[in-house]
């Protein structure tokens, strides 16, 4: 985190978008953003709705929007350990046409389920936005796991 822009918004000091950083950064095994702004790297799940007017109502993901989509989800289930110290395990089910399914479970326990449709459209009116919706989905899955300690310590 080098960039001015990072410097000023504390968004990206962020647990999580340093973890959805770092889910990203692993995606890139030939080094295609080595050296580029962090900005740059968390642009494409900022969808304005400009950007969001260009994509059509139906349509199949690509491979990169699903890496995304996964990013996201992974994204949570390891601030998930680090708040319960039990293992989550994300599961990401979706069809070629987009639609799916979302299943983060700790032991025996189904912390999170999520149901996903339009994939393709899958992105966030600002990075605030983004980190809003994930802190939800912490909160709620922290709950859960809170309310049946002994499911999720199986």
């Amino acid at each position: 985190m080098t960039t001015a822009v990072a410097e000023r918004d504390p968004i990206y000091a962020t647990d999580f978008v340093k973890e959805m950083l770092r889910q990203l950064r692993a995606l890139d095994s030939y080094g295609v953003w080595d050296g580029q702004p962090i900005e740059n790297i968390l642009a494409p799940l900022v969808l304005t709705k400009e950007r969001k007017a260009e994509i059509p109502l139906i349509g199949d993901p690509d491979e990169e929007t699903l890496a995304r989509v996964r990013a996201f989800y992974n994204s949570i289930a390891v601030l998930i350990e680090k708040e319960c110290g039990m293992m989550a395990a994300p599961l990401v089910h979706l069809t070629h046409e987009g639609f799916g399914r979302v299943l983060i479970t700790v032991g025996k326990l189904v912390a999170l389920d999520r149901s996903l449709r339009d994939v393709h459209r899958f992105g966030f009116d600002s990075l605030s936005k983004m980190k809003t919706e994930a802190d939800k989905l912490l909160a709620v899955a922290l709950e859960i796991i809170g309310k049946h300690a002994d499911v999720a310590g199986m």
